[in-house]
Parts: C-alpha cells; structure tokens; sequence
C-alpha cells in the first residue's frame, strides 16, 4: 500500500571524551599536559531523494542512529569524527516532533538537506585545563551525549490544484484525460488508495500539477476510514475543484455533495476550506433530458458564492478545455509561492532549555561558568556561524547567565571562560 506516514526514533552521535594525559619523554619527566579532544558525534541529516515518492522505507525499520565519535587520545590526538547519517525522503516530506505535532522541517522547494539532530560536539582534553594555579590538571571534558527523539514523517503532495470528491465520481477518468497521469480506473465504490499526481500542459506553456485526492466520505475529518491519510495531501494545494456526479449516477445530490465534502474539509483545516474552489459537473454525457437540469441547479446555488461551475464529461472530453483554460487563469491570478509548512520545534532550543543547574564564579579574576546547561548549549550550538553565535546570545540573556554576572560585578572588558570558550564581556 502507500506508505505516507511512518514513524521513527532518530539518534544523533555522542562526542568522544576528551582524553587525559602527561607528556613523558626522556629528560621530560614531569611534562605537562597533552590529553587530546575528542571526536564530533554524527549528526541525523534528512535529504530530498527525487527518485523517491514513498515513505514505504520507513515502514519496517523503526530507529536510525549516527555513529558516536572517537576519545582523544595522549600526546594531543584528536578522536576522529564520526560519520553523518543521512536519511532519504521523497520531496515534500514534512518532519514532526511525534509528541507535540510541530513541525521540525519542511522537505520541500529550496530545502533539500537539513541536519534534524547534531552530534555531541567532542570533549576537551585535560591539555586545555591547565592554568597558573593548576598546571597538572587531573580533569578532561567527556563528550557531549547523543540525542534522541521520536519523529513523524508526512508526506504532503505537492500540487496546484486537489481534485475532491465522493468516491466514483470520475476523478481518476478525469485525471487521465487532461495529465500524464495513468490511475487505475474502475467503478470501485471504496476508493483509489493512492494520490496521483499528474501535469497539465496548456497548448500556451501554461501548465500545473493536479492531484487526485483519494475519494473521501462523510466522517473523513474524524478519521473514519481512511480520511487523515488522504486529508493531508490536500495541504498544499492553492485551488480546490470539486468533481461531482452531475448525472447523480451513484443516487446522490450534486449539490449535497459539495457542501458534505466542505464541511469535512472546514472541520479537518479551517485554512483549507478558504481557498479558492470551482466545481466541475461531471458526467453531463449521461443526464437525463427529463426533469430538472442539475448544472443548471449547481450554477445557481454556488456561482453567487463565487464558485463557478463547469460541466463536462470525462468519457466523451466535453468541456474540459474550457475547464482547464479556467484553472489555469485563477492560478495565474493567485500568489505563486510555495506552500512550505514552517519550523515551530527547535530540537537545539529544546535540549538547551532543559531545566539544568550551572554555576558562576570568580577565579583568579577571571568569571567561570560552568554546568550541565552550559555543556549542552556549547555542545549543540556552532559559534563560527552567524545564527549560531545570535542564539549564544539569545541563550545568555534569556537564561538569566548575564544577570547573574552583573550581579557578581562584572565590568566590560572582564574575561568569561566556559569550558574551552574564552571571552571579553561588553554590553
């Protein structure tokens, strides 16, 4: 079946401990210090794989772990980094924090590769501990630990325009009529189980990606059947045609059927149910000439709405040009961007915040600061970089850490030291 949900436990690489050690040499009995760093933990990298349009790899396999990196060694030796794991999606994966729902990143347009958790930075060898007043130091750093985390992985189409409607209403014919799209077509009355994507080439150069949202049925939003698999996909899309029975084959009210399908989309996603929509009547080629003309009726209820109403026929193609010059014009008209889910969970923001003690004190008029917090804040965050160094600041600030040295009597131009990080403090 189609896999568009998984989830699974990611874990980033500890860092290798920092080593310690003295130089011992012939004529060097009592050398200093020479224990070395050790190595960066691997980090948990998602990837956009354009080959892939499936989560069914994440279906059997639950957890994915980077390697740990190496402990230092004597005379100075670095451990050796350990090696990224890097995760393959198919483009417009979204990935979630699986206990609170908030997206961690959106696999999608620019972003093709993302780090979710980074590795433990490695800890620092004793040859970095040694001052005036302590020139044997017996203490190296051990290496920052690994991080887990349960994720969700949705995969949400990336498309134009969603076709909706009840099952059997002539979508799938539809899709294969105007895209390169090949769905499998019968009268099933569950549902086709995929979406299926396709592209609609204008004789102008005008084109846009359709998808068929698989048929949904009253309840969907409360997850009756199958209706948050296919719900989602629906996410994405900038314009919403309903496909309806024209000819109430099935023995059902075209109009009923668009204002059922609207209360599931209004009850699944506000949001959603406020795009732009146009109905396409299907099946006109089998109305009956007797009786009310139910494309007349469509008209009549939804175009003072604002919802224009088409009718065609998939079997016999009447009126799907007109239909596809229509959808083509109101995206022209509509904001072009992506839709791109944005980042609400912070998995570096939410380690670091961790209720944990440190400490503040003065040694040899230097201010020392030191603790778990700030072990994990160095050990997750990358100084060299712009956004990192901000967020040093932002931690600093947010934590209380700068009053506390105010509060202790800190003066500009004074040296803060955390761990291996040295530092001049200005206002």
């Amino acid at each position: 079946m189609f896999a568009d949900r998984a989830k699974i436990l990611i874990r980033s690489g500890k860092g290798g401990d920092g080593h310690v050690s003295f130089r011992r040499e012939l004529y060097v009995p009592n050398g200093g210090p020479d224990g070395g760093d050790g190595g960066r933990g691997g980090d948990v990298i998602f990837e956009v794989d354009e080959g892939l349009n499936t989560l069914q790899d994440y279906r059997h396999r639950k957890k994915y772990a980077a390697k740990d990196g190496a402990s230092g060694g004597k005379r100075r030796c670095h451990g050796a980094d350990a090696e990224d794991i890097v995760l393959k999606v198919p483009e417009g994966t979204v990935i979630k924090e699986a206990e609170s729902g908030k997206v961690i990143a959106d696999m999608s347009g620019d972003n093709r590769r993302q780090i979710i958790l980074k590795g433990g930075r490695g800890g620092l060898g004793n040859q970095h501990y040694a001052t005036a007043t302590m020139q044997v130091p017996k203490y190296a750093q051990p290496g920052q630990p690994s991080r887990e985390l349960w994720v969700t992985l949705e995969l949400k189409v990336i498309a134009d325009v969603g076709l909706v409607g009840f099952p059997n209403v002539g979508k799938s014919t539809f899709l294969s009529r105007v895209t390169n799209a090949q769905p499998k077509i019968a009268n099933y009355h569950f549902t086709t189980l995929n979406p299926n994507l396709g592209v609609a080439d204008l004789p102008d150069g005008r084109g846009f990606v359709i998808a068929d949202i698989p048929g949904l049925i009253e309840g969907a939003s409360l997850g009756v059947g199958l209706g948050h698999e296919f719900l989602r996909h629906i996410e994405r899309t900038k314009l919403i045609v309903h496909i309806v029975d024209a000819a109430g084959t099935e023995g059902r009210d075209p109009v009923d059927d668009v204002y059922k399908i609207n209360a599931e989309l209004r009850a699944y996603n506000q949001d959603i149910a406020g795009r732009p929509q146009i109905i396409a009547a299907n099946k006109t080629d089998v109305i009956s000439p007797e009786g009310e003309d139910p494309v007349a009726r469509l008209k009549a209820e939804f175009e003072p709405k604002g919802i224009m109403v088409y009718p065609i026929s998939g079997v016999t193609g009447a009126g799907l040009s007109q239909l596809l010059y229509a959808i083509s014009n109101r995206l022209k008209d509509m904001d072009q961007t992506p839709v791109v889910f944005e980042q609400e969970y912070f998995p570096e923001e939410e380690l670091i915040y961790e209720n944990l003690p440190y400490s503040v004190e003065i040694e040899d008029g230097i201010y020392v600061v030191e603790g778990p917090k700030i072990e994990k804040m160095l050990g997750y965050t990358n100084l060299d970089s712009e956004k990192g160094f901000q967020f040093f600041q932002k931690f600093l600030k947010d934590t209380g850490i700068l009053d506390e040295l105010e509060a202790s009597g800190i003066q500009e131009g004074d040296t803060v030291r955390m761990y291996g990080l040295q530092f001049d403090y200005y206002k």
